[in-house]
């Protein structure tokens, strides 16, 4: 099981203009700046849309925990 406060963190690190939900260009920009250029935005939209449970095209922080806590 995943720790909530670790993964409140590195929700906060995509999130990056603060809204409480994580963009397919937040997450590219992220991925750019941990060292992954090859992730293009319909790239992260996939992502996103595969931990999307509500359609919105967006993650929001009980998507992201989930994703994290599958399997668990």
């Amino acid at each position: 099981m995943a720790d909530i406060e670790a993964a409140r963190k590195a929700f906060e690190r995509y999130d990056l203009n603060g809204d409480g939900l994580i963009s397919a260009a937040e997450y590219k920009s992220v991925m750019a700046q941990l060292g992954d250029p090859y992730v293009t935005e319909p790239v992260a939209q996939a992502v996103i849309n595969s931990h999307d449970s509500n359609g919105d095209g967006l993650l929001s922080f009980e998507e992201f925990w989930a994703s994290q806590n599958k399997g668990s």
